[in-house]
């Protein structure tokens, strides 16, 4: 039995046990001692060689950051040479519009235009269709304006041209309006005579490619008749009894164009100069001017000093040959200095003049009233809607062979509805709202259902009070509301309805030679970018292929800018559009630098949009970038390398785009560089460089200008 019992553990066994687990403790937590110091001092080397390692990249690109900006020095020349380049061309199309003789004034020369309007009064009697005629050249003449005052840059522009100019566009667009007034009084004062046979009212509707008049006249005067409808449009009326029983005329004129929103101001160069900082800042460019304008001074009196101890020492001289070499050898060198001069000017003038395209305003220009129509956030498309309800002129009547009118000195005169006074009537509902029903033009797009907004003739603003019940049939382009009062309507979207961008991607097709392929929530816009000119590739809504006027219509960046908005296709930022947009802000000088040197390398690589822009700080953009050269066949799965750059440093990322967590870790076996140009030489072929180099610089500036009006970094 005694066998069968369990040995009884003792005090000292307990005490044993328990010190054998101490022991045992001691040499585990040893050993993590040991290990944990082992790995810190891994860690810390490997820490220390990083370090180490990055410490003599550092100080490699800091080494050769003079020899890279000043080979980027020399390939940005591309910029003023452009300048120069647009320069010549402005004076060339003066010149070629001079030696044309065509009979067209030059809208620049204030006496030519002066002149042209002048005449344009003195004629009378002119038709609707010869008034249409002659706005052809009167809208070309206020285009041409319009686009010296948006192509010319500000340090171009002297503050009275700015005004000349203006006053001219609005000369011009009052005088065309007149017109149109006069020839609509002209047409309806033989309204008789065009009356149709089953209403016995007239109705007129003359198209054109920038104007469409509609206009019916009440000769019947039949209560019964308060629906018009204009042959074979959806275009029409829904009248009340009172005007269907008055001898009055309804007129809409379309106009493609907007003549009724006041221009947007010019900023003049005083004003630009001392509202941004400039790229190489205000000191280092009067040093230049000052430099320019006393080597001119200098060069002058050499040359003088020079001519006259030429002339004194000329007979001296005849028979050694050299003397005139080295006389005009002393004359090149300071015009080759001039020359220099003028260029490094012009070169830090349009590095300014490129930063104030990015410049945020700090503050809204004015703030609207109740119902007006914030035109900094909302842009009019479609062209102008001129609602008028007129009084019927008197009609012609034949006499003997004669057709006798009596013509009122007043003029063609509106008819005002509801009246000012209507305490004859005695009900609030003998002058409801009139329904208008409208066509919204086939070459607009409007991404939501548009708004609906008439001109206050005394606020001289856009305001959405006065119309009810509103709808659109998206599929039919038709939109019907009710309109208290008649006036100039237009259509309204939200200028900002594509922005911010999903995503962006920037391909060579061929040496100067690029698409742009912009991605938003309702479209894809492809914008085709060639030497000088841009170009409508194609354009995508809800992922279905959409025709447009514009696509294969080769334009000037900015004509082509003003063209997109007008189509409804804006993706062009303002300088107020971040107070209605959330946006990525980017330091304007660091987007300047990358968006320039992303044109220098358009030719060969392709760029694009990165995940990882929007987590990175204000003074980094980080995107895509590889070799791309033309001809190539398109790759499914392409390899793309991450960089990022703030202005002064560029670096290849670790990270891709579908890494978990952003980090700024330099990617293995690559190294700093001071330029966006001499990063991606580490990695590109020398075909590609070559075909960099071979890039024109009309072609260059034009991309870089649209890089500039898109912002792709900040607003996508």
């Amino acid at each position: 039995m005694s066998g069968s019992k369990k040995k009884r553990i003792t005090k000292a066994d307990q005490l044993k046990q328990l010190q054998e687990e101490e022991e045992k403790r001691q040499k585990e937590e040893e050993e993590a001692r040991v290990k944990y110091e082992k790995e810190e001092m891994e860690r810390l080397e490997i820490q220390r060689t990083e370090k180490e390692k990055l410490r003599k990249l550092e100080a490699k690109d800091l080494e050769r950051r003079n020899e890279e900006l000043e080979e980027l020095y020399l390939l940005e020349a591309c910029f003023p040479e452009a300048e120069k380049l647009k320069r010549d061309s402005r004076m060339l199309s003066q010149w070629k519009h001079y030696i044309q003789c065509n009979g067209s004034p030059d809208p620049s020369i204030s006496q030519e235009i002066n002149t042209f309007i002048s005449l344009w009064k003195e004629e009378t009697n002119e038709t609707f269709e010869a008034v249409t005629a002659k706005s052809k050249l009167v809208l070309n003449l206020i285009e041409k304006l319009k686009l010296i005052l948006l192509e010319t840059p500000s340090y171009d522009l002297q503050e009275k041209n700015i005004i000349q100019y203006q006053g001219s566009i609005l000369e011009l667009q009052e005088l065309l309006h007149l017109k149109f007034n006069i020839a609509t009084e002209i047409l309806l004062r033989q309204a008789s005579t065009l009356a149709d046979l089953d209403s016995g009212n007239m109705e007129k509707v003359i198209r054109d490619e920038n104007v469409t008049l509609y206009v019916w006249a009440n000769l019947k005067k039949n209560p019964r008749y308060r629906s018009i409808r204009f042959a074979e449009t959806q275009i029409g009326f829904e009248i009340p009894r009172i005007l269907a029983t008055s001898d009055i005329a309804l007129r809409l004129l379309h106009t493609r164009y907007d003549h009724v929103t006041p221009l947007d101001p010019v900023p003049t160069a005083s004003q630009e100069h001392t509202s941004t900082v400039t790229y190489f800042g205000k000191d280092k460019v009067k040093s230049v001017e000052a430099a320019v304008s006393k080597d001119l001074q200098e060069e002058y009196k050499e040359q003088e000093n020079e001519s006259n101890s030429v002339h004194e020492e000329e007979t001296k001289v005849d028979e050694q040959g050299g003397i005139e070499g080295q006389t005009s050898s002393v004359q090149e060198e300071p015009e080759a200095t001039r020359y220099e001069l003028e260029m490094k000017l012009l070169s830090e003038t349009v590095s300014a003049a490129q930063l104030l395209l990015l410049e945020n305003a700090t503050e809204k220009p004015y703030f609207p009233e109740e119902n007006e129509v914030d035109l900094c956030q909302f842009t009019a498309l479609g062209g102008v809607h001129h609602l008028d309800i007129l009084e019927l002129p008197p009609q012609c009547k034949p006499r003997k062979g004669w057709m006798i009118v009596e013509i009122l000195k007043e003029g063609l005169q509106k008819y005002t509805y509801p009246p000012e006074t209507a305490e004859d009537f005695e009900t609030e509902n003998t002058f409801p709202p009139i329904q208008v029903m409208l066509e919204v033009h086939e070459n607009v797009i409007f991404f939501e259902n548009p708004m609906v907004a008439r001109w206050d003739a005394e606020g001289k603003h856009w305001k959405t009070d006065g119309i009810s019940n509103v709808s659109y049939k998206s599929e039919e382009r038709l939109i019907t509301f009710s309109l208290d009062t008649f006036g100039p309507v237009t259509f309204i979207q939200d200028a900002h309805v594509n922005m911010p961008y999903q995503s962006w991607e920037l391909r060579p097709l061929d040496v100067n030679e690029v698409l742009l392929t912009v991605t938003t929530v309702y479209t894809e816009i492809q914008i085709q970018i060639k030497e000088n000119l841009c170009m409508l590739a194609s354009i995508k809504l809800n992922n279905k292929k959409h025709s447009s006027i514009l696509e294969e219509k080769w334009m000037t960046p900015v004509s082509f800018i003003i063209a997109l908005k007008e189509a409804g296709l804006n993706i062009f930022p303002t300088g107020h559009s971040h107070f209605y947009v959330i946006i990525n802000y980017k330091l304007p000088l660091v987007e300047v630098k990358a968006y320039r040197q992303m044109a220098l390398l358009s030719s060969a690589f392709a760029f694009g949009w990165s995940k990882w822009n929007i987590v990175c700080d204000s003074n980094k953009v980080v995107f895509q970038v590889r070799e791309h050269l033309p001809k190539e066949e398109p790759i499914q799965n392409p390899n793309w390398t991450l960089l990022m750059f703030s202005g002064d440093r560029a670096q290849s990322l670790k990270i891709n785009e579908s890494s978990d967590a952003f980090s700024e870790a330099l990617k293995e076996e690559t190294e700093f560089h001071s330029t966006l140009y001499h990063m991606v030489k580490d990695f590109a072929s020398k075909e590609a460089m070559k075909k960099v180099r071979c890039s024109s610089c009309q072609f260059v500036d034009t991309l870089c200008h649209m890089l500039l009006s898109t912002r792709l970094l900040s607003y996508s």
